[in-house]
């Protein structure tokens, strides 16, 4: 298919592309909760005499075109619990719960591109797609242990195994109409770190009859920052942030208990473990310090998704792809970001690409950012975002 019919056939799907985001952006659910959203997908493509499966209970995976090659192409379907304030028309139906991260928009460009491609595969032939392009619409990618893994663990990428796998996500800091790409690493790891901090309560006027867990928490969160400053390669990127205190209720009594919570991002493995395990060493010998009284520590690490890590030869065939589908100077660099994606996984078990597309309107200069209540996408990406996916698949199997 030249880049120009397949353009053309996107823009023809682009009505139904977005009666089928709005349907989804009024009716959002949160992960693992997708059960309407999964019976939206399986019900278009039935329509479409598309067969599917369904997958970590919510999921679903397409195949379309037959042979011995496979290429899997990827979108999640999760809302965020977050209230929508928008403005739409097509405004979130449900209290606290809001597609604020374009979920909604990946599912309907996925379903657009599943129906160029049936729609490329009914006129030729199975065998004229040159292989099997998998199409996996998956749940929970808010949310650890992240969909990505239950999929690969029920065996998403067997039966035909992909040699490649290619997502995208969409991004409102980039014009509508372009996609931005990048090679190795573009995402940090996600790792949720939470403490409890056990003192002695007493009378703020008596502190030496205490053990002050504030005192403690005040001591960790600065001196937990050397990992960063000290341990860390200046050259390598990695963000550890305490992101909540909770401690005490007047102003004359040292409590208890003081409980933190936050995250640590790395985009290198080994060191991701490295620091986790100096991170739970320090705070219990600090908690513990007999500077403080008798005081201790519990650290609930709840481990996240891998650096996000694109191969170096997908990312150069899908960026030379999109160059010839929407033009060169729609093309950029994406640099890369602390953000997380599970999408990750499935990097780590085949070669894979994830790019950025551009929502913003050219009229805007900015737009309101991912996970914000007033987060909006300009529709008139839905075409470009479907052929970019339909596009990079075909060209794949076609080299």
């Amino acid at each position: 298919m030249h880049h120009h019919e397949l353009l053309k056939s996107a823009h023809a799907a682009h009505e139904q592309m977005r009666s089928m985001r709005r349907a989804l952006h009024r009716n959002p659910e949160l992960s693992f909760h997708e059960y309407e959203t999964s019976k939206f997908i399986q019900a278009r493509l039935a329509e479409l005499n598309i067969p599917f499966q369904v997958m970590a209970e919510t999921g679903v995976v397409a195949h379309i075109g037959a042979g011995d090659r496979c290429v899997a192409l990827r979108a999640d379907i999760d809302a965020l619990p977050i209230h929508e304030e928008s403005g739409v028309e097509y405004t979130s139906t449900k209290p606290g719960v809001m597609h604020a991260c374009g979920h909604d928009a990946h599912t309907a460009m996925l379903l657009g591109a599943a129906q160029i491609l049936k729609e490329r595969e009914t006129a030729q032939g199975a065998s004229a797609l040159g292989g099997v392009i998998k199409l996996i619409f998956q749940p929970g990618e808010e949310m650890s242990p992240g969909g990505a893994s239950i999929m690969i663990r029920e065996g998403v990428l067997q039966n035909p195994r992909p040699e490649a796998i290619f997502g995208q996500h969409v991004n409102p800091d980039a014009t509508c109409g372009t996609a931005a790409f990048v090679g190795g690493m573009m995402l940090a790891s996600t790792d949720e770190l939470y403490w409890k901090l056990h003192g002695k309560s007493g009378h703020a006027a008596q502190p030496h009859n205490a053990t002050d867990p504030i005192l403690i928490a005040a001591h960790l969160i600065t001196q937990l920052q050397t990992l960063i400053a000290r341990r860390l390669n200046p050259f390598a990127p990695g963000v550890l942030s305490i992101c909540s205190i909770h401690g005490g209720h007047a102003t004359n009594v040292i409590p208890d208990i003081v409980e933190l919570s936050g995250t640590l991002r790395s985009m290198n493995q080994a060191w991701r473990e490295e620091a986790l395990r100096a991170i739970e060493a320090h705070s219990l010998a600090l908690a513990a310090s007999p500077l403080y009284g008798d005081g201790r520590c519990e650290l609930s690490i709840v481990r996240g998704y891998p650096p996000l890590i694109n191969n170096d030869e997908t990312t150069a065939f899908a960026r030379t792809a999109a160059q010839h589908l929407i033009g060169a100077a729609n093309v950029e660099e994406f640099e890369p970001k602390m953000w997380g994606e599970d999408f990750a996984y499935y990097t780590h078990e085949i070669p894979g690409t994830f790019w950025m597309l551009g929502i913003r309107p050219p009229h805007l200069e900015a737009t309101p950012g991912l996970h914000n209540s007033k987060f909006i996408v300009d529709e008139n990406t839905l075409p470009i975002g479907a052929a970019l996916l339909a596009n990079a698949a075909l060209t794949r199997l076609a080299s």
